[in-house]
């Protein structure tokens, strides 16, 4: 059959037909059409549909979701019944008439299997509404063509509220907090996802398509064949805290996540299995939380056993060969608090941290403030290192309140350091100088207090240390790595 057959079969056709493109522009209309919508063929084809007849309202809005379904899914669409008005030209009288129609959607598809265009057959039932309306006839007199009208309003009314209900129970899916998939034939094919699972895997475009092809990054993680399993036995499959490797974008690295979740079976109403139910729940911040507090409960157990082992080593040596059990007493005392004190301290920041000139600030409390000089950059330390520091100014600082420059009225002391190289390279100097008017020289005796410099320094940071006893005072140099050190800026402390 020729083009121009067609056309002219298609414009003799005595129901009313016209087709839009998707843009819902006409592209042809024939003669009945016309006729029922009061234009001509010139006025229409070309135009939008809805610029043509608009309306805002529930009929417009029916309408337009019945296009926009048939253009989505490539089905036809039925709607029963529907009152739509139609703008009455200026050369008719002008004005609104309102009609009532039935109206069928039909895709055609391009070479692609896209939809390209949509044909309407239009059924315009006004006169028997009017009749019915007006009682202008018995019921009676034209019972089969009344009864069919009341049937489609009866209908569409179903119709529509079973759409209504349909689109609640979707949208309350949709809305869900976890992740919800269908997944329909042996390919799994996605037919359904609601936010939470459109979020969780990045947003893909998913509708229509098979799993193992929109999502290719899960591969060879067991949840394929877990699908296939539930789709041949029909037993549900669950799981845990799943380690997933699940990419965000298609050049992306994959991120771990974890998952609980449970595959069920669909069933239709023979009880052959259709399909697959995908429940999940996004586990990842807690199963790392729960592995962060792991690794805490260990780091906690060490630094116990560390700190017991401080202790034990502080009372051997504080005792050993004691002269006045009182002094050693509360020289002992005195170190426990010390390392009580630099534990508040890395407590504050959650044993991330601490700043070294807290810690100064804290051990050397006990001074006037006009007889202390502190200043150098602010260095954040690791907990190891702060509880290590904090044991060396202790020792310092009371030696210098029972011997030295502050043991007198007239002393002064300075503590000073910088910070010098980059990286793994980067070093503490510190410089614990004692001013006292009054000194006298004399050696360095040694004792417990210059054991534990030697010990921490040397020995648990990796440093150097150097004491030297001169005219004015005691002066201490050392030096430590800051491998550990997270943060350091240029201000006075």
């Amino acid at each position: 059959m020729s083009i121009s057959e067609f056309q002219r079969i298609f414009d003799v056709l005595p129901t009313p037909y016209m087709v839009v493109d998707r843009e819902l522009r006409y592209v042809a209309v024939n003669r009945a059409y016309c006729d029922v919508v009061l234009r001509t063929q010139d006025q229409l084809v070309g135009k939008r549909l809805f610029e043509m007849f608009p309306d805002e309202g529930e009929s417009g809005r029916r309408l337009l979701a019945s296009f926009e379904q048939v253009l989505a899914d490539g089905e036809a669409d039925t709607i029963a019944f529907i009152p739509y008005d139609i703008p009455v030209p200026a050369e008719r009288g002008g004005g609104i008439e309102k009609r009532y129609w039935t109206a069928t959607h039909t895709p055609i598809l391009d070479r692609d299997g896209r939809v390209e265009f949509v044909v309407q057959n239009t059924i315009d039932v006004t006169d028997i509404v009017r009749i019915k309306e007006a009682g202008t006839l018995p019921f009676r007199s034209i019972p089969g063509e009344l009864a069919l009208l009341r049937h489609a309003q009866e209908v569409e009314e179903a119709y529509q509220e079973k759409v209504s209900e349909s689109e609640e129970f979707r949208r309350l899916f949709r809305q869900a907090p976890g992740m919800i998939a269908v997944l329909e034939g042996p390919d799994h094919v996605f037919t359904f996802v609601n936010d939470s699972y459109l979020r969780f895997i990045g947003n893909r475009n998913l509708i229509g398509l098979p799993i193992r092809h929109v999502l290719p990054d899960i591969a060879g993680q067991g949840f394929f064949e877990m699908l296939d399993r539930v789709y041949a036995t029909g037993q549900t499959v669950s799981g845990e805290g799943v380690r997933l490797m699940l990419q965000s974008g298609p050049d992306s690295e994959p991120v771990e996540t974890f998952l609980d979740f449970s595959y069920n079976a669909i069933r239709d109403a023979d009880g052959h299995i259709s399909g697959v139910f995908v429940q999940a729940t996004d586990r990842t911040e807690s199963v790392r939380a729960a592995e962060r507090q792991r690794l805490l409960i260990d780091e906690l157990n060490h630094r116990v056993k560390n700190t017991l082992s401080t202790v034990q080593s502080m009372a051997r040596q504080s005792f050993r060969n004691i002269r006045d059990p009182e002094e050693a007493r509360y020289a002992f005392e005195a170190r426990i608090m010390a390392l009580s004190q630099a534990h508040n301290v890395l407590s504050a920041r959650r044993w991330e941290a601490a700043g070294l000139s807290v810690l100064l600030a804290q051990e050397l409390s006990v001074f006037s403030p006009d007889r202390l000089r502190i200043a150098g950059p602010e260095v954040h330390l690791s907990a190891k290192s702060a509880i290590a520091l904090a044991m060396v100014f202790h020792e310092l600082a009371s030696n210098a309140a029972r011997y030295g420059a502050m043991a007198g009225e007239e002393g002064r002391l300075s503590v000073t350091w910088t910070t010098s190289g980059h990286g793994p390279r980067r070093m503490l100097d510190v410089v614990w100088q004692e001013h006292a008017p009054t000194a006298a020289a004399g050696s360095l005796v040694p004792g417990f207090g210059m054991r534990i410099l030697k010990r921490i320094i040397e020995g648990e940071l990796s440093g150097t240390q150097a004491l030297d006893l001169l005219d004015t005072g005691l002066i201490c140099r050392f030096q430590v790595a800051l491998a550990e050190v997270e943060d350091i800026e240029s201000s006075a402390a």
